[in-house]
């Protein structure tokens, strides 16, 4: 093997190229086991961010479900998920965008409710364009759907009225059976169909901060009677509520700080199994799965420690925990066939993918990755080391840390690598152990990463994910910061090339080190808040009072968001920075991002812009997920002064010297 030659950092060439990871660049969002096929809802960047529905055989078998001219995807809470359900050979759905006979990827919004028989075009159910979908099931007994609604014509507390309804699968005909709460999910029927459970809450909460779990009993009509709450509250968040095959019904709760496994037996509810660790996630999206019932009774489930998922088996009878040995850290979407679990799963030399684990052999299978050909690039794969560090109050915050690694290349004797900080969206959320590109797109170049899971972010309790409400942009800022300075006291980095990166609400915590600190060079913002009062004014339904939670009462305390606010203090950035925006995104509206670069283009500090028609929060279409990697990477090499090996075509920076 040939010596690595010494290089510059930021100038080593590497085959994990910005073209590859836009156009291999996949993404899955839920899955469903129905007779022991396994379907799922994958994102496809090359066909316009097209949601379509899979499914693979028991032989591993795949075919598309979803014709082209639709997309499943629903709107419900902006975020969506749950978008499809399955019975009897035919497959529901909810419809992102209509098409056209000039286009199947035209782009306007659609969201009715549709029925597609095995080998047959879809069909609606529902005709009104502004009401949405998600989450649903279908009640045998009685041939009718059961599904969250979100009606735009009506309102409640100035957002889209959710409710619990059932709909006629042949007239499209509904009923309302639940309603008056801000928010509903997880409508399931015990296997008797006798029962309903489902999860509701009200603002300001979040689902992570307080929900409620309630049962009720189904008339032989369908409507409900005897309703009742049995788990849950302000202060207590609900997870994941499931009826086993033997009609007790399970759910996760954090009452004790760790979101554990709890059932209700119809009188009383008992821990099934307690450890310091979570067991759950923050629902961002609907029909999130952490757990399943495998068919001899015991139960699959995943769990997080130190930042990384593990697999295992509890036995409900004798209340033990069983790991099994698996390469996947980032497991989600558990979900039992008769002899095997289907789960989405990652690691950091494995893409996250659709994964099918044999419960005779314990022996893992992939059936669809994220990434395509990605294997040749494994040698150039910089493994994430996870760390502990000291932060304000002297608080302990966590990380993943990834140095630079290239087969080909190593650092001069006489150089420290430059390091990014990448903070995640969210903000409650967490760093993902599967293999992410776009990170070994910067440490196959030279650069160090460290991919912060600072206080507020999930798998760490209750008390840490709760710990950011009140501190959103100080706690999210200082946990960077300390990573940062950790890094350089070990020796690890060049304290004087430190660089930003994040998206959404890791983009407003960039914007906060470029504005309250002198930590970074420069940074990139990808559709990052930048004014905290704007989130509030024009929020999705779902996000509408969370900045209540994160920063304080509004307008009680509007001084308080514009003193957090970059946007407010713009003149406080001096080092450069690069933005890139969706024009269609309902979360981060692009005049957040129009106005903090007209304020620092004003001002003469070194900008750039990208905005993207036809994307929204987050990038689904490859030629703009290429175009941004790329454009990244030549800003940085423009502000750090290293030549990179790519061909990397130039644009201007304003008030760049």
């Amino acid at each position: 093997m040939a010596k690595p030659a010494l290089s510059p950092c930021g100038s080593w060439k590497s085959p994990i190229t910005a073209q590859d990871i836009a156009q291999s660049r996949i993404s899955f969002q839920e899955i469903l086991v129905d007779q022991d096929i396994i379907y799922w809802v994958e994102s496809r960047p090359t066909e316009q961010g097209r949601y379509v529905i899979v499914r693979a055989d028991e032989d591993g078998k795949m075919s598309d479900v979803t014709p082209l001219g639709y997309s499943a995807r629903t709107l419900v809470n902006s975020y969506g998920g749950g978008s499809f359900t399955l019975s009897g050979g035919s497959v529901y759905f909810s419809n992102f965008v209509a098409s056209s006979e000039e286009s199947p990827y035209a782009r306007h919004h659609d969201q009715r409710l549709f029925r597609q028989k095995e080998g047959s075009t879809p069909e609606p159910l529902t005709d009104t364009l502004s009401v949405c979908y998600a989450d649903g099931v279908y009640d045998q007994q009685r041939g009718r759907l059961i599904s969250v609604r979100e009606d735009g014509q009506l309102t409640l507390h100035g957002q889209g009225m959710q409710s619990l309804v059932s709909i006629d699968p042949v007239s499209g005909q509904q009923e309302m059976l639940a309603y008056g709460n801000d928010f509903y999910a997880a409508p399931r029927l015990s296997p008797d169909g006798k029962r309903l459970c489902w999860l509701t809450w009200n603002y300001p909460s979040m689902p992570w901060d307080g929900s409620e779990l309630w049962v009720a009993d189904v008339n032989g009509d369908g409507t409900l009677c005897n309703a009742a709450q049995i788990a849950g509250g302000t202060e207590e968040a609900i997870f994941q509520p499931e009826w086993s095959p033997q009609g007790e019904l399970f759910f996760i709760s954090d009452r004790t700080n760790w979101w554990n496994l709890y059932r209700w037996d119809g009188d009383k509810t008992s821990v099934v199994y307690q450890k310091e660790e979570d067991f759950g996630a923050p629902q961002w999206t609907l029909r999130m799965a952490q757990y399943d019932f495998i068919p001899d009774g015991r139960i699959i489930c995943s769990y997080v420690e130190q930042g990384a998922w593990r697999l295992a088996i509890i036995d409900v009878h004798s209340n033990k925990l069983t790991d099994i040995p698996s390469r996947y850290t980032e497991i989600s979407h558990l979900r039992a066939g008769t002899n095997f679990v289907a789960f989405l799963g990652g690691a950091h030399d494995t893409p996250l993918s659709v994964v099918k684990l044999s419960l005779e052999t314990m022996q893992e299978t992939v059936i669809k990755s994220s990434l395509t050909n990605y294997e040749n690039l494994l040698p150039y794969v910089s493994k994430p080391e996870p760390i502990t560090f000291v932060t304000s109050g002297n608080e302990p915050a966590y990380a993943f840390y990834y140095p630079p690694h290239n087969l080909d290349f190593g650092i001069p004797v006489q150089e420290k690598p430059p390091l990014i900080i990448k903070s995640h969206g969210g903000p409650t959320s967490a760093a993902s152990t599967a293999l992410d590109l776009e990170i070994q797109y910067f440490t196959s170049r030279g650069f160090a990463v460290v991919d912060v899971n600072y206080r507020g972010s999930t798998g760490y309790g209750r008390n840490y994910r709760l710990s950011l409400y009140g501190n959103w942009g100080i706690y999210d800022k200082e946990d960077c910061i300390s990573a940062a300075k950790f890094l350089e006291e070990r020796g690890e980095i060049d304290g004087e090339r430190i660089l930003a990166r994040g998206g959404s609400a890791g983009g407003f915590t960039t914007l906060c080190l470029l504005a309250f600190s002198t930590i970074c060079r420069a940074g990139a913002s990808y559709y990052g808040v930048s004014d905290l009062e704007k989130i509030v004014v024009n929020s999705d339904k779902l996000e509408a009072k969370y900045p209540f939670r994160l920063i304080g009462l509004y307008p009680e305390q509007a001084e308080l968001y514009r003193e957090r606010s970059p946007a407010y203090h713009a003149e406080r950035i001096t080092n450069p920075a690069i933005f890139f925006q969706g024009l269609e995104d309902p979360i981060v509206p692009p005049e957040q991002t129009e106005g903090i670069v007209a304020s620092l283009t004003q001002r003469g500090v070194p900008v750039a812009a990208f905005y993207y028609p036809h994307e929204q929060h987050g990038f689904r279409i490859a030629a703009n997920i290429k175009k941004s990697l790329e454009a990244e990477l030549y800003f940085y090499s423009q502000i750090l002064q290293f030549t990179p090996a790519d061909p990397l075509e130039p644009f201007p920076i304003n008030n760049l010297k």
